[in-house]
């Protein structure tokens, strides 16, 4: 082998350590630190908002919702009543609600039992709310019984994950 090929192997080598390097101090600091929770729509140096947080319906599922569609005594509302994000509200407007760790998650839970992609709620066909794990490594808990399958939810009921509960509530 020419010198210049031996040359270029090493070099190689020497970078591919250092990504090793890099990427494995990048895993320690998020075990340690964990991941940054932010606020949605936020900005740097504003004041941070309250926890409660509930979204209007736009006037498009308003209608849908007063006319009639939605079942009586069904749940209007997600409330997270234990954990880091007690006191957090969500509205229920029949959009899929994730859960977990992820910046991209409808609730980002900052607990080191969540994975990233934890769990989602759902709406099925007969208006029911249904609680799914996405294959987490600790579970998903609805009332003290782990999810091995897709469950609708009884209003009321604790969902847990990790060291955060939540609830369907009117």
């Amino acid at each position: 082998m020419s010198e210049l090929t031996l040359t270029v192997m090493r070099l190689g080598f020497l970078a591919v350590l250092w990504l090793f390097v890099i990427v494995a101090v990048q895993v320690i600091r998020s075990d340690l630190f964990g991941t940054r929770v932010t606020q949605r729509g936020s900005r740097r140096g504003a004041e941070p908002r309250p926890q409660q947080r509930q979204a209007p319906a736009p006037p498009q599922q308003r209608q849908q919702q007063s006319g009639g569609r939605q079942r009586r005594g069904a749940p209007t509302k997600l409330v997270v009543s234990e954990g880091t994000l007690s006191g957090t509200t969500v509205a229920l407007q029949g959009q899929t609600i994730t859960l977990g760790r992820a910046h991209d998650s409808t609730i980002v839970l900052d607990d080191d039992y969540a994975s990233s992609r934890h769990a989602r709620i759902y709406p099925d066909r007969d208006g029911q709310w249904i609680v799914e794990d996405l294959g987490s490594t600790n579970g998903t808990y609805l009332d003290r019984t782990r999810l091995t399958t897709p469950t609708p939810i009884p209003l009321g009921a604790p969902i847990r994950i990790g060291k955060t509960v939540i609830e369907l509530r009117k």
